[in-house]
């Protein structure tokens, strides 16, 4: 045996408790890959950049760097189909190359379309190529709790989630793709604060909302320091009034102060609130 290979070999499990398979070993099988279906409740439409790497792969088809999709069955009016779960890309560009007849699938057990919401979550999660927003639509497909409580703090704020970054209508206002902001938002405020938070926003409707801005009025309506001399109506009217001025402001006032932008911007719309609840208290 040569010196620069090594066996697989186990690794030690002390401390662990091995799970049991939940579901069948997969199977493997040969088929047209223009059998294959694609559900929309939890996968991507083709983007531009993923049809150039579909020609990518028509260009260069070669079985050795070639990775099987991964596939299950499923009932779709009456029939039995076969949707990928991962892989989509690699069966387009196999059913558009003429030489290539049939492909390798694996298939595994996920019947309901919230289980292969779930094997789709499993399978990408730690994969580059799929974004935060695609997750959260594949979590949403799956019943997740987190996904459907976002969702309806979005939804109850008059904010729109939208399935893919270049999907922003009009203005982009009352429209975001800062899922993860949103996520951090209310795991550290809950659902109700949250809404508030987005709603200063939303009725200013300013657009797209960014991760930053979203930042900025958590700090203003939280922080010791601000939260208790403006409403969130005044603070949504600052918005307003300022518009896109304030972001250029808040350039300045980061560059020159060495703090975070959104903290900058955040400082800058303050600036312009009045300060109601600061003028009763002094009255009282």
């Amino acid at each position: 045996m040569q010196d620069n290979v090594r066996p697989i070999a186990p690794v030690s499990i002390a401390g662990l408790i091995p799970q049991v398979p939940p579901s069948g070993i997969p199977i493997f099988e040969l088929v047209k890959p223009v059998d294959l279906f694609v559900d929309p409740a939890y996968q991507r439409n083709i983007s531009e950049k993923g049809a150039r790497q579909i020609r990518r792969i028509i260009e260069g088809f070669d079985w050795v760097k070639f990775k099987p999709p991964i596939c299950a069955y499923s009932q779709c009016d009456g029939q039995t189909i076969l949707k990928v779960l991962d892989g989509q890309h690699t069966a387009i560009a196999a059913a558009s190359n003429p030489h290539i007849d049939k492909i390798p699938v694996m298939i595994v057990e996920a019947e309901s379309t919230i289980a292969q919401a779930k094997a789709f979550i499993g399978q990408n999660t730690d994969r580059l190529g799929v974004t935060t927003l695609q997750l959260h639509q594949a979590a949403l497909a799956a019943a997740d709790e987190d996904a459907q409580t976002l969702e309806l703090v979005c939804t109850r704020a008059g904010v729109k989630v939208l399935k893919t970054t270049n999907a922003y209508t009009g203005t982009g206002s009352r429209q975001t793709i800062a899922i993860k902001q949103i996520e951090a938002l209310v795991s550290r405020r809950g659902p109700k604060l949250a809404r508030e938070i987005l709603e200063v926003l939303a009725n200013a409707e300013r657009g797209p909302l960014t991760a930053p801005q979203i930042k900025a009025v958590e700090m203003l309506l939280t922080d010791e320091e601000y939260c208790d001399k403006i409403t969130p109506e005044d603070l949504t009217d600052a918005i307003v009034d300022l518009l896109f001025t304030a972001e250029d402001e808040a350039k300045l006032f980061a560059a020159t102060h060495k703090v975070p932008f959104w903290r900058a911007l955040g400082i800058t719309w303050f600036r312009k609130c009045k300060k109601r609840r600061a003028i009763v208290k002094q009255a009282a």
